[in-house]
């Protein structure tokens, strides 16, 4: 589950990592959590042919995805994750799967270790960001809710899978990250169906993520300052490959 995340770079970066035709300026928000805005990357109307315009471009969506056929959505649970292994079926993300696929610019995603209460252990909370750099793109699903007076509002979930070996220390799922390279595939709802994306849903690699263990004011949605970021211990080691019953090194998903 990815329940806070960060976004803290710089508009411009954005723009460029994401190849946005345009951005609107932000804040860096180092505290992102359920129900806030959040900003999502759509696919744009194409451009005349030989243009090298991007075609791109981001938009703000209430983070906790309501389907268009929710009556009331006091009724209805909020979704800010969608399992990646049954998005595509699964009624309330069904159409957003075939028809409304967006990245979800981020800096890195907050998660915390629970151990068993018996063990007496407190709760750990992590700050896990990219290893190679600023920006990550995680995959997301979005949908247009409106209400009976005709009023419409834009929602988002972010989709996630089984975390590889060294995030499954801190918690079983993390979030989809799409690469650079499959920006367009993924974003592509026109030609592009579900089963045609299905093989960019899995874990990361184990050396993507840094996961660095932080205080417990991350836990607190008024806490939205760079302290919620500050170190409290060394980051965890990444896994090592574990080994098949030949000797060979073996990379697991799960």
């Amino acid at each position: 589950m990815c329940g806070r995340f960060s976004l803290t770079a710089t508009p411009e970066e954005v723009r460029e990592f994401l190849g946005l035709l345009e951005l609107e300026d932000f804040p860096p928000r180092y505290n992102i959590a359920p129900t806030q805005p959040i900003l999502v990357v759509v696919a744009g109307d194409r451009h005349e042919p030989g243009s090298n315009l991007p075609d791109r471009k981001a938009v703000l969506v209430r983070w906790g995805l309501m389907p268009s056929w929710v009556k009331d959505p006091k009724e209805f649970p909020l979704l800010i994750n969608a399992r990646a292994e049954t998005a595509i079926g699964k009624a309330s993300f069904r159409a957003a799967m075939r028809h409304r696929r967006v990245l979800v610019p981020a800096s890195g995603f907050y998660e915390w270790h629970r151990p068993a209460k018996e063990s007496g252990e407190k709760s750990q909370a992590y700050w896990i960001r990219p290893r190679h750099g600023k920006i990550v793109a995680f995959a997301g699903l979005m949908e247009t809710w409106a209400s009976a007076d005709g009023s419409e509002v834009d929602t988002a979930a972010i989709l996630t899978v089984n975390s590889n070996q060294t995030i499954g220390r801190i918690h079983d799922r993390m979030p989809v990250v799409i690469k650079p390279e499959d920006y367009e595939r993924w974003l592509d709802c026109k030609s592009g169906e579900p089963r045609h994306v299905a093989d960019l849903m899995t874990s990361a690699e184990e050396d993507f993520f840094e996961a660095v263990p932080v205080s417990d004011l991350v836990n607190k949605v008024k806490n939205t300052g760079p302290e919620v970021q500050a170190p409290v211990g060394e980051s965890l080691a990444v896994a090592k490959p574990k080994k098949t019953s030949s000797g060979g090194d073996q990379m697991s998903l799960f």
